[in-house]
């Protein structure tokens, strides 16, 4: 049954915003515009908000498009097509990142005994106070930050919902996000669902750095965050703590927030330091640092990630959180809890694995043929493949399974402009030593 029956019954947005005065929402502007979206799909009557052209669906049309104007340019992850294609042959996945190995045992035991005692049952929308304050003290001990665990800490499932709730919470139709490029391939759509506009301003090869006269240029007034993956998927670049300064500097001056995706923070290589947004005093209210434990604990598949903000920019992360996925799971966050507090010896070990299965790949790849860039931190590295005589990374990585039996991930796919990267490809090295040398071994057979 239709809600609204003809232009005369239609509810108007601000009778719908009087409805929802009760639950305190205070970004009108951008309920205001879901609200003309909801309006039109119940009477066809849609007006445009702050000059945002909508375009009006023929609902007579049987074949009318279904998936959102915003996501129409994005279409299926580059991911999922490579693995797809990777399952059809006998391969070694070298593409996505997530490895083939279980975190510490002891954690897996401590969720399976959190599992059996329970409850599982719905827990507190901010995840549990254990972790959080676990979550606290990890800042204090290897950033000297220190945080309120009760007011400026969110449990997220994952730092991709934490990407999503802090810019969906932040974020209105028209506001500007800039992103350093190669970026993530996660950012972009979720500033298109909030309907912001992306700027991009891609980093300076060979050493990624930051063009600084071109990112000035970059803000304005329309400019509400800038996205900063440090260290950097995919280039490997772990920013310097005068970098990230002169990034506060230009939020400062333009009132704007610093996103910081840092997930990879305990793999930084060859004696550099991750310095943390929340360090730099000029960001320490007006940065979300968002981290996850995925990768740190090698356990991807259990999806516990956390935003850290100041108590009012946390507010809103908190208000998107708790209508996204409202809370994670108890047994995992207990468990990780505990993860948290391991020695320092547990974190300089996987830090050592790392830097060796870091070594191993590069000095093969370079041996192959490939020109290396070698990463800072995180766990891939870029590799050149116009040496080997190939200059369009997706025909290279589409025909790799098939012909070496290695997958790897076109690196274009992180620019906006895909000329920018398509002489790189990007493979993983979070893998055990016996498929690191498999890949290895057959990448030599097919190019050497």
């Amino acid at each position: 049954m239709p809600i609204c029956t003809s232009k005369a019954d239609s509810c108007g947005i601000h009778d719908v915003l009087l409805l929802l005065k009760p639950f305190r929402l205070d970004r009108y502007r951008t309920l205001a515009y879901n609200c003309q979206r909801f309006s039109h799909h119940c009477c066809g009557v849609l007006s445009n908000h702050r000059g945002y052209k909508v375009v009006q669906r023929n609902t007579d049309q049987a074949d009318h498009e279904v998936v959102i104007e915003a996501l129409r340019p994005f279409g299926t992850t580059i991911f999922t097509e490579i693995n797809a294609i990777a399952a059809a042959f006998d391969t070694i996945n070298l593409s996505q990142g997530f490895p083939d190995f279980d975190g510490p045992e002891e954690i897996r035991s401590k969720a399976a005994e959190a599992i059996m005692q329970g409850p599982n049952q719905y827990i507190s929308s901010i995840g549990l106070s254990p972790l959080r304050h676990a979550i606290a003290r990890k800042m204090e001990r290897f950033y000297g930050v220190a945080v309120d665990g009760d007011h400026e800490i969110t449990v997220t499932s994952g730092a991709t919902e934490g990407l999503c709730a802090t810019l969906l919470g932040i974020l209105e139709p028209g506001d500007e996000v800039i992103l350093l490029e190669p970026a993530y391939d996660t950012y972009a759509p979720i500033s298109a669902i909030a309907r912001a506009t992306i700027r991009y301003v891609p980093l300076l090869r060979p050493d990624f750095s930051i063009p600084k006269e071109e990112l000035a240029n970059a803000f304005g007034p329309a400019t509400r965050c800038i996205v900063i993956n440090n260290p950097h998927n995919p280039c490997g670049k772990v920013f310097s703590k005068e970098e990230l300064t002169f990034i506060a500097s230009l939020c400062s001056q333009h009132d704007a927030y610093a996103v910081g995706d840092e997930v990879y923070e305990h793999l930084v290589y060859d004696d550099r330091v991750h310095t943390t947004l929340l360090s730099i005093p000029e960001l320490r209210n007006r940065a979300f640092v968002i981290s996850s434990t995925a990768k740190t604990f090698s356990m991807t598949g259990w999806k516990v990630g956390y935003v850290i903000a100041a108590p009012e920019l946390s507010r809103a992360v908190r208000l998107s959180h708790q209508f996204i996925t409202f809370c994670g799971q108890a047994a995992l966050q207990e468990a990780m809890a505990a993860a948290l507090d391991f020695p320092n010896g547990y974190y300089e070990a996987l830090l050592s694995e790392y830097t060796r299965r870091r070594d191993l790949i590069c000095d093969a790849l370079a041996d192959i043929g490939f020109h290396v860039y070698v990463p800072e931190g995180a766990y891939y590295v870029l590799a050149d493949i116009k040496p080997l005589g190939f200059d369009d990374d997706f025909a290279f990585c589409r025909m790799l399974p098939e012909k070496a039996g290695v997958a790897a991930i076109p690196s274009s796919c992180f620019w906006n402009e895909r000329r920018d990267g398509r002489d790189l490809v990007r493979f993983c090295f979070c893998k055990k030593d016996p498929t690191l040398e498999e890949g290895i071994r057959r990448l030599r057979r097919w190019l050497t």
